[in-house]
């Protein structure tokens, strides 16, 4: 497989990302210091707008995973997974209308403190350890798949950027708090955005135009959205993205931490609802992304595919090589799309590096420890982050 190598530009804007990544980090330790509070460090202090928070919700979990998978998926099979939006908007308002109430005004910090208010100590531990070991399994995966796929097709250093990422992202999570990783993802959210743009403009550009990339989507029946066949086994349909996506979902907006957590640092209910409502805009402004990123790439390479032909040797490999493809004189919007995918990566990164370090903080080390000082109870918290990516590092 051809290897294309970035030119230097290439790495002075993936650097911005780390650069402008850290620094907002190192603008809230500063600027928040006199506010050395468990609650401050986990929760913003509960004082966070909506505004900020919609992005990082959107950012936390539209990882690099959705900029690099969702593409080929749409390229390989149709624009079906298009129908995401579905499930996207049930569970937005499940989760703004039913569990956010609960949590908000209950006053927790960690979602399983409800289970033990709700039934019993045990069940609580139980499914914190759960969470621990979901959390760490696939953040392993969201930091190591994307670093793979771009190494093998730009030269991209695997290690280096995987190890970057860490540092980085636990850099701004241990000095700054919820608020660095709120703000840091609102960045990044930007910058997927127009990571994506750039690619749309010039993809359908060299496409031959939108018309091009809509009839030979279509010729090559990739713009089959309404597929009602009740046949679970088939790959996807109306039912099994609408029903199952639901219910996928719903787990990962509904009680996950590292979405509740950012809920309740809102300062009013209020907030936290428009939050949800504004953050389901940015999910379906992703998704559009995606979808028609993937649409592009099927008519760029409609009459060559590069998997077949042995160019790449995995489907995920297609978009950072379109990229590479689209942007041959044009030094530095390479560069701007692997910090789109890496804004997926950090905020993500990020989005668990402080949910793991709060969970363990709230559900283990406070109730074994109950008389902790705030100044303490602050340390251990930045403690746990720390350490929470040496064990994504070693997963990955």
């Amino acid at each position: 497989m051809e290897v294309k190598n970035f030119a230097v530009w290439d790495y002075v804007v993936f650097a911005a990302l780390f650069i402008v990544s850290s620094g907002i980090g190192v603008f809230f330790a500063i600027k928040e210091r006199k506010k050395a509070t468990s609650r401050e460090f986990l929760v913003g202090g509960r004082q966070m707008s909506f505004g900020p928070v919609a992005l990082s919700l959107t950012a936390s979990f539209m990882s690099a995973v959705t900029v690099l998978g969702t593409p080929s998926e749409v390229y390989r099979f149709g624009a079906s997974f298009f129908l995401f939006f579905i499930p996207y908007a049930i569970v937005i308002i499940f989760t703004s209308e039913l569990f956010l109430p609960v949590f908000y005004r209950s006053g927790i910090t960690s979602t399983y403190e409800y289970l033990q208010l709700r039934f019993n100590k045990p069940v609580r531990y139980a499914a914190t350890v759960i969470y621990i070991l979901q959390t760490i399994l696939y953040t392993g995966v969201v930091v190591y798949a994307p670093a793979l796929a771009l190494n093998q097709v730009t030269g991209f250093d695997l290690w280096g950027s995987v190890f970057a990422t860490g540092i980085v992202c636990t850099f701004y999570c241990t000095l700054g708090g919820l608020k660095a990783v709120v703000w840091t993802d609102a960045f990044q959210m930007v910058v997927m955005i127009v990571g994506f743009l750039t690619v749309l403009i010039q993809g359908s550009a060299r496409a031959g135009g939108l018309s091009n990339v809509l009839e030979h989507s279509a010729n090559g029946s990739r713009l089959k959205l309404f597929d009602f066949d009740v046949d679970p086994l088939r790959r996807h349909t109306f039912w099994t993205i609408s029903v199952g996506g639901t219910f996928t979902w719903l787990g990962i907006y509904g009680v996950n931490q590292s979405t509740i957590q950012r809920c309740i640092s809102c300062k009013t209910e209020k907030h936290a609802k428009l939050a949800l409502y504004f953050n389901l805009l940015g999910l379906w402004i992703i998704l559009l992304c995606a979808v028609f990123s993937g649409l592009i790439m099927y008519s760029y390479f409609k009459d060559c595919d590069p998997w077949t032909s042995g160019t790449i040797s995995a489907p995920d490999q297609l978009m950072p090589y379109f990229v590479l493809e689209i942007f041959p004189t044009m030094p530095g919007l390479p560069g701007l799309f692997v910090a789109c995918a890496f804004s997926g990566t950090l905020s993500t990164v990020a989005a668990s590096i402080n949910a793991l370090a709060t969970v363990t903080f709230e559900d283990f080390v406070k109730i074994w420890f109950p008389h902790l000082s705030d100044k303490l109870s602050t340390w251990i918290s930045k403690g746990l982050c720390r350490y929470s990516w040496w064990i994504f590092y070693s997963v990955s």
